[in-house]
Formats: structure tokens, C-alpha cells, sequence
């Protein structure tokens, strides 16, 4: 066998740290000995350019002594700035000095009064020269084979974009801005500015009559978000433009080079940051034990990450699935591997298991986030559904209040709301068995459970949502499938939805409101509420079209809707309905005392009824008989329309998507 051929490596970084000081000392030594005849000759015209060698080599000689305490030597050309240019006037001023001072020494007399400020004068200039002319060499814009771009953010950050992208060098070629502030005629950098952001239509328009279309849209502001980014987005696809997003500009350093990345369909939403209660949080966790059921999944896991960084005595994961309990555990051993857990495999539904882990470890607080989302998979497989929405949850509530917990959370579902699926009604009934446990706790004994029930639509990305389905389909190519042209659903990010689950949390779990309440009366209305079964509501803002999510996401992957990929209409699937509601009815949104929360006060129903209902439709289920589960899961959830066949019914009025809130 012959011997592998090694490729040649670059050298090591000392060895071209002193291969480039070695540089800069021999340039600056020619440069210095070529100043000192220069301003011998400018001083005194008369006496010619030539000179005897040892004045060359004294300007080269008095130039290193008075550059090495100054450190000019080690300076990086191609990044010289303001600092660089005053050391360099510094080391100009002392090495003229120490030449005047030996060339007197030595009993030559100066060609004039002025030498040394002459022979300072020209070493600036000719050592900053060299500098200056490094960097416009190294920093000079590419232009074979560089796109076209167009900039759309603000100037400030226009101006660290282009910075950036001239020191560490892009396949772009910047020819003009899309400013947030300014209108046209003015420049950044020699790149005009060719308007404002809401003219970019017009703007993109003129360039295409002149035949300079860019080929490409760089978003360089975290701003451009929402419906701003639509608007750019709609803009680009006009003309065919990709669209890209720049990373945090304030975050490079200089050498960094800025890589361009596919706007996330996340900035679509621009919903405005709520200002939690991260202080409450931290008082709710900080140094108790936690148990969170559903640990693996997309809410659960992230509400792991959250709790875990508010610090814990202890952290309880708990989930069925081996694979995504392993996953999250990991996860946690290597980002906070200082807080304590447990991972517990354990599935809800079995109550001896659930009360041994609850006796044992007697958490404060349990987040309860283990359910079946799917609504098809609950369609295809109904008693599995009420065994783990209904009796899971039951399980779970009941060995905690056995063991003395302070509160249990429960993560409900927008389909729990005059459900048309399976999914939605068992997560309906599991709402009312919170809600009766919960009134009796708050209007009975103070030390029993409190139960918060926190409900919210569609999170981005989750696992079997729309967002990854649409991903993958993308991926080979298309179509892209939705199931009616009018479905509807609310969104929100992950961590968006999480941060306000325990927002929820700590305003359910509070007695005393301190500093970070509203005014008493708001305070005393949003109590009233809970006692009464209140249900809080995330914020969600305006619900989107699938169709309309379908098309974000192919402008976002560079190609054209309908064009090169395209859509296709599959029907609406057993369970469904065109509009999901975050109120039952006619029933207005509650404000409550903290941003980002609404409230709901839904029918309840008594604590020994709801029990009674829930034992008739689990026992039902256990022995597999789905007919009489889901007829006893009606009686119980009397707004519980079934859309067994996927009919394209519109569940909810036309204006309700739009009420007022109310105080």
C-alpha cells in the first residue's frame, strides 16, 4: 500500500503573526529610509535627492527605535483605523526628533530650521499612505461574479452592514438602500439610498425600467418583522428578488464574515414582547421541585428549558416516550448540568405509577403538558384519546392533590373551545375537572390545589404542526398540501407561548400582587374570575390563513407560489373546522392584570358531577366501546359538534375572531 499523500497545511498562527510583524518592519524601514533624503530635499531643495547611505539608514534606524514601544510594528494594515493613524503621527513625531538630535550629535548641521517638522510630516504621510492604501486594496468591493443586493433596514444599521461587508468580504455587491428613516437623495458609504420602506414597490419598480434589478433583498434590521416584512416579501416575489436576513450586526466582530440566512417564518408574526414577571417566576421556582408531565414533547421540553433556567431545587421529567425522555435529559446535562432532575418514563394514564412518583418526590408545582394534539390520530383512535386528555389528566390532578401540591397547570388547546374533534372535546372535559377542583380551592380551603388552566392555539414548529409538514414538502420539491383555501388558525412561537404559560402560573398560583400588578380593581375582578372557573387565554393576536402561511414560506425559501412549487387543496379531515375560537360563543375576552392575558370564564360544572361524567366515559373507553365514550363526552360537552366527515363548516360567526376586550 502506498503511502497517503498529505495536503499542505497552512501555518500555524504564530508563525504568520511573526511572518507579518517581519513584513511591516521591512516596509516601514524602506518607507523611513526613502522620507529621510525626501525631507532633507524638501527642506533644502538646493542640496538634491542624493545622500550618503547612513542618512538612508538612519531614518530606517530611528524610525524602529521610536515604533517599538509604540507597537507599530504588530498593527493589522487591512483593519488601521483612527488609533492606528495617531501612533503612527506619535512614532513620525519621535522618530524626526531622534534623527534631528543625530544629525547634530554628530556635528551635521540641519538643512533648516524646519527639517523636523518636514521629515515628521512626510513619514505620516507616507506610513499612513501605504496603510491606507492596504486596506482600500483588501476591502475593495468584488465585482466578477458578486450579486446585486439592495439593503432595506435603518441607516445605522445599513452603515454596520456595509462595514462588515467591506472588511470581511461578500459575494455582494451593495447598489443602493431601502431606508426606515430617510428618503431618497442622500448616501451611506457612496450607496445611494433610493427611498423609504414604504415606497418599496415604487422603488423596485424604477430599477426594473432601468434593467438593475438586484438579485437579491438583504433585510439588515431585527425591526423588519410582521407586516413589514410582508410587505418586502411581497415586493421581492413581484419581481422575482430572493429575500435574506443578516444575523445580529451588533454581535460580529470585525473579521467576522456576515453570513446571509433565509428569513425564519417566525418574524411573519411581529407580535410586541410582553413584559413577564421574570422576578414572580423565579420566586414561583427557584430552589422547589417541579414536575412537568410531557417533558419530551414541543411544549413540555421548552417549558423544561425555562423552568431550568429559574433554577429549581428539582426538576421532574416526565414522559411515555423513552426516545424524547432521553433527548430532553441529554439536552439538560449539557446546558445546565448544575440544576437537579429525574427523568421519569412513566405514562399519565397509569395512576399507581403516577401516585408513587408524586408521593415520593412531592413536587410544589406540576405542569401538566402530556396529552394527544393530533386531531386526526385522536379521530382514528378515540378511547386512546379520552384515556390520556381525560383520565390522564385526572390521574395526574388527583395523585397531586394526594400529595400536597401547591398547583397543577394545565396546558388546554384553542379545539377545546366548541370543539368539533374528538382531541378538542377530551381536552374541553379535562378544562372542567380543573376547574372544578379549582373552584374548590379557592372558595373553600385555602391549602387545597389550585388548578390553572392556560389555553392557546397552534405554536410554530411544534411537532406535527404545519410549519415542519410544510418544511419537509419543500424540501422535495412540492406541492405544498392545505386542506380548504379559508382554514384558519392562531400562532405563536414556542418560548412566546411558554413565557406566558408561566406568566399564567404565577399570576393563578398569587395571592398578594406586589409592584407587578395593575390598579386594585383589575386585581380584584381577575381573582373574582378565577373563583368563578376563569380560564386564562393567550394573547395570539389575529389568526392567519393556512394558504396565505403556505405562500410566506415558499417567498421565504427563494422560489415563487404557484410557479415553482405549488399548493394543492386536500379537504378539510374528520375534526376539523375552517376557523379555530379562543372564546366559547358569543363570550367577550376578559382583560386581566397582566399583559399578554386574557381570561375566559366558560360553563362549569360541579365537582361531584364532572367525576361521575368522567368515570362513565372512561369506563367506556377501557373496554374499547367509542360509541358510548363519545355519546357520555356529549352529554358532558353539550357544545360538542362532531365533524365526523370533514365538512367545510364554518364553527364560528365571521366577527368573532374580531371582539373587543373586554375590562
Amino acid at each position: 500500500m502506498s503511502p497517503q499523500r498529505s495536503e499542505p497545511s497552512s501555518p500555524p498562527a504564530p508563525v504568520r503573526a511573526v511572518s507579518r510583524v517581519a513584513v511591516n518592519l521591512i516596509v516601514d524601514g524602506v518607507v523611513a529610509g526613502v522620507a529621510a533624503p525626501l525631507a532633507r530635499w524638501l527642506a533644502q531643495p538646493q542640496g538634491g535627492l542624493l545622500h550618503p547611505l547612513w542618512f538612508v539608514a538612519g531614518g530606517a534606524v530611528t524610525l524602529f527605535v521610536a515604533a517599538v514601544p509604540l507597537r507599530i510594528q504588530q498593527q493589522y494594515w487591512r483593519f488601521s483605523g483612527l488609533a492606528d493613524l495617531l501612533r503612527i503621527a506619535t512614532a513620525s513625531v519621535a522618530s524626526a526628533a531622534l534623527f534631528s538630535l543625530g544629525l547634530l550629535a554628530t556635528g551635521f548641521p540641519l538643512p533648516s530650521l524646519t527639517f523636523p517638522l518636514i521629515h515628521a510630516l512626510v513619514l505620516l504621510v507616507m506610513m499612513g499612505g501605504v496603510r491606507v492604501a492596504t486596506r482600500v486594496m483588501a476591502t475593495r468591493p468584488g465585482v466578477t461574479g458578486a450579486r446585486r443586493a439592495v439593503l432595506v433596514g435603518s441607516d445605522a444599521m445599513a452603515d454596520l452592514f456595509l462595514r462588515g461587508h467591506r472588511l470581511a468580504g461578500q459575494g455582494l455587491r451593495v447598489v443602493g438602500l431601502i431606508s426606515r428613516t430617510r428618503e431618497a437623495g442622500q448616501r451611506i458609504h457612496n450607496v445611494p439610498i433610493l427611498g423609504h420602506e414604504r415606497d418599496i414597490v415604487a422603488c423596485l419598480d424604477r430599477l426594473a425600467a432601468r434593467r438593475r434589478l438586484p438579485q437579491e433583498i438583504v433585510i439588515t434590521d431585527p425591526e423588519v418583522r410582521g407586516d413589514s416584512l410582508a410587505a418586502v416579501l411581497k415586493a421581492a416575489e413581484a419581481h422575482g428578488i430572493l429575500v435574506s436576513r443578516t444575523p445580529d450586526l451588533t454581535a460580529l466582530r470585525a473579521a467576522d464574515r456576515i453570513e446571509l440566512r433565509p428569513v425564519p417564518i417566525e418574524d411573519l408574526l411581529n407580535r410586541p414582547p410582553v413584559a413577564l414577571d421574570h422576578a414572580g417566576m423565579a420566586q414561583m421556582i427557584g430552589g422547589r421541585t417541579i414536575l412537568v408531565t410531557g417533558a419530551g414533547g414541543s411544549i413540555g421540553s421548552e417549558l423544561v428549558r425555562q423552568i431550568a433556567r429559574l433554577r429549581p431545587g428539582r426538576l421532574l421529567l416526565l414522559d411515555h416516550s423513552e426516545y424524547a425522555l432521553w433527548a430532553i435529559d441529554l439536552e439538560l446535562s449539557e446546558r445546565v448540568p448544575d440544576v437537579p432532575r429525574v427523568a421519569l418514563l412513566a405514562d399519565v394514564r397509569d395512576a399507581g405509577r403516577i401516585r408513587t412518583i408524586m408521593d415520593r418526590y412531592r413536587p410544589a408545582l406540576v405542569f401538566h403538558a402530556a396529552a394527544l394534539k393530533h386531531v386526526p390520530m385522536v379521530e382514528a383512535n378515540p378511547c386512546e384519546g379520552v384515556l390520556t386528555n381525560i383520565e390522564g389528566t385526572r390521574v395526574v390532578a388527583d395523585a397531586a392533590t394526594g400529595a400536597g401540591v401547591e398547583a397543577m397547570v394545565l396546558i388546554s388547546t384553542d379545539k377545546a373551545v366548541n370543539p368539533s374533534s374528538l382531541m378538542g372535546a377530551t381536552k374541553r372535559a379535562a378544562e372542567l375537572y380543573c376547574q372544578a377542583l379549582d373552584i374548590v380551592a379557592r372558595q373553600g380551603d385555602s391549602r387545597s390545589m389550585r388548578c390553572v388552566t392556560v389555553r392557546f392555539g397552534n405554536v410554530l414548529g411544534s411537532t406535527g404542526s404545519v410549519v415542519p409538514l410544510f418544511r419537509r414538502q419543500l424540501e422535495q420539491g412540492g406541492p405544498l398540501t392545505v386542506t380548504h383555501p379559508d382554514m384558519r388558525r392562531y400562532f405563536m412561537t414556542v418560548p412566546e407561548a411558554v413565557g406566558l404559560v408561566l406568566q399564567a402560573s404565577v399570576r393563578g398560583t398569587r395571592d398578594d400582587h406586589g409592584a407587578g400588578a395593575a390598579d386594585g380593581a383589575m386585581q380584584r375582578a381577575t381573582d373574582e374570575r378565577l373563583r368563578a372557573g376563569g380560564i386564562f387565554v393567550l394573547d395570539m393576536g389575529p389568526p392567519v390563513r393556512i394558504v396565505d402561511l403556505a405562500r410566506q414560506m415558499i417567498r421565504l425559501a427563494g422560489l415563487r407560489p404557484d410557479i415553482d412549487i405549488s399548493i394543492r387543496f386536500t379537504g378539510v379531515r374528520p375534526g376539523e373546522k375552517l376557523y379555530e375560537e379562543l372564546f366559547h360563543g358569543r363570550e367577550a375576552p376578559l382583560a386581566t392584570d397582566n399583559p399578554g392575558l386574557l381570561m375566559a370564564v366558560p360553563r362549569v360544572v360541579d365537582l361531584v358531577a364532572v367525576k361521575a361524567a368522567l368515570d362513565g366515559i372512561v369506563t367506556a373507553a377501557r373496554t374499547g366501546d367509542a360509541a358510548t365514550a363519545q355519546a357520555r363526552l356529549s352529554a358532558l360537552v353539550p357544545e360538542f359538534i362532531h365533524n365526523s366527515d370533514g365538512r367545510a363548516t364554518r364553527s364560528a360567526p365571521a366577527d368573532a375572531q374580531d371582539r373587543s376586550i373586554q375590562a
